[in-house]
């Protein structure tokens, strides 16, 4: 037999015809047959073509892409430069760095979608903060089709009572979402741990706002969190990295360095100050005004400040905004002689202050009452019995004597006030009902914790900060 194809036209075959299944003689009259029904359309046939090409795939081919038409999204242009980046690297070792809004979680996904479609993973855990946790669940199943398995309480006390209290969430499948927050407790992450050993082939790890791994002194030998040790521990024991997220650098360059060796310990070294050339192949950085230049459609933001002029002096938030400024520098001046760290409790407290005033008046009040009730626990007094004496009469010079008069005011504030707390005209009063966030509620809580707690830093409870503005002395 002889070949017709235009590659190997002419050349001749020997067949074994008693074994051929189903073969048959084409006569003269079979090709004429052929020839009346004509070819194809030139696009029928092409995207036919296309379609054998895109089946037949190898991972050694990096520039033919599968993941964008094997999911329900509007792709962009633009978010295919990650994704051909990823293919070019041995291992996925990838920092999206895009702007908010740009599309990282679809980036993500069709990196993770392609890596699965070659039969480079097998094993893929994406950690996150918490409230998006959900959304990456529905992002990845709506639009790429992958089902994932939120590892949280709710789901290891089912599989604990299916499976016996010794089962592990992570033999129970290979596709999982766990929160940063449990990233770091030893009951969520010992048996992750154990599933990868010291490294595990074809494993694969998206973290979601990768710039909370990275530490967040520009120190460099600056101390570690709790959260980058546990990241830094668990990401070299996957093949590959996909680091996500739109602030990756806090101006710190050490601590950037830090981020990319986790990221890519052979590439990078922390201390070690970070080369464009270096960067460029783990990196991609696109910002909103970039895209907006080469033709994406991005809205563009326009901030109009509302000017809020002949504001009468004697309205609350000129009033309290007063009175806190002169506490705060009182509060400052006792702070002077202090150690560094303990002079950043008291800028942090002074800090919250200005936060929650900033807010609303209904959550400065709350905060100013419990960091007044600090202050009376610090000087050794009873909230009740300095209402009555040291906050109804001040003494001169008193810092807790000033908080307390700002206490008043804010006292005076809500009995002259219906609708909302203290809302000058003009301005909308408070929402009522609404309840700020307040950590005061932690930090009252059953849990003991040192003079140098969260908490305390945060001049919520008896800290350093709370004895300054007492004493001027930490006792």
């Amino acid at each position: 037999m002889a070949c017709i194809d235009d590659d190997a036209t002419g050349e001749t075959i020997e067949v074994l015809w008693d074994a051929e299944l189903d073969g048959e003689v084409l006569s003269e009259e079979s090709w004429d047959r052929i020839s009346k029904q004509g070819t194809d359309d030139p696009s029928v046939f092409s995207a036919y073509l296309k379609t054998l090409r895109w089946n037949t795939a190898t991972s050694s081919d990096r520039e033919l892409f599968q993941a964008p038409f094997r999911a329900g999204i509007h792709l962009d242009a633009f978010q295919l430069l990650p994704l051909r980046k990823a293919l070019k690297l041995p291992r996925v070792n990838l920092l999206i760095a895009d702007d908010v809004g740009a599309g990282k979680t679809i980036e993500a996904g069709l990196v993770l979608r392609e890596l699965l479609l070659r039969h480079r993973i097998d094993f893929v855990v994406v950690a996150g903060p918490a409230g998006t946790v959900r959304q990456w669940q529905d992002e990845l199943e709506t639009k790429f089709g992958l089902s994932f398995t939120i590892v949280d309480r709710d789901h290891l006390n089912v599989l604990r009572r299916e499976r016996g209290y010794g089962a592990e969430p992570w033999s129970s499948g290979s596709r999982f979402i766990l929160s940063h927050s449990l990233l770091t407790d030893e009951t969520y992450v010992a048996g992750l741990r154990d599933l990868l050993g010291d490294f595990r082939p074809r494993s694969l790890l998206i973290l979601d706002e990768a710039h909370h791994a990275a530490p967040a002194s520009g120190m460099k030998y600056a101390i570690e969190s709790q959260f980058t040790r546990v990241v830094r521990g668990l990401a070299d024991r996957f093949e590959h990295r996909l680091f996500l997220s739109a602030t990756p650098h806090n101006g710190h360059s050490n601590s950037f360095s830090a981020l990319l060796e986790i990221l890519d310990p052979q590439r990078f070294t922390r201390g070690v100050p970070v080369r464009p050339k270096d960067l460029d192949p783990v990196m991609v950085r696109r910002l909103k005004s970039d895209l907006r230049h080469f033709g994406e459609r991005f809205p563009l933001r326009k901030v109009e400040p509302i000017r809020i002029a002949d504001l009468p002096q004697s309205a609350p938030e000129l009033v309290l905004a007063s009175m806190l400024r002169v506490y705060a520098d009182a509060v400052r001046a006792k702070a002077e002689g202090l150690p560094p760290r303990q002079a950043g409790y008291v800028r942090l407290t002074l800090v919250g202050l200005q936060q929650r005033l900033l807010s609303s008046i209904a959550a400065f009040a709350r905060t100013l009452e419990v960091h007044r009730k600090g202050l009376l626990r610090a000087s050794g007094s009873t909230p009740a019995a300095s209402s009555r004496t040291s906050i109804c009469q001040p003494p001169s010079g008193s810092t807790t004597a000033q908080c307390g008069a700002i206490s008043m005011s804010l006292s005076s504030m809500r009995s002259t006030s219906s609708s909302g707390i203290g809302a000058p005209p003009g301005l909308p009063a408070t929402r009522p009902g609404r309840q700020p966030r307040v950590a005061a509620k932690k930090a009252q809580g059953s849990r003991s914790a040192g003079p140098e707690s969260f908490g305390d830093r945060c001049g919520f409870t008896a800290s350093v900060s709370e004895r300054v503005c007492c004493s001027g002395t930490r006792s």
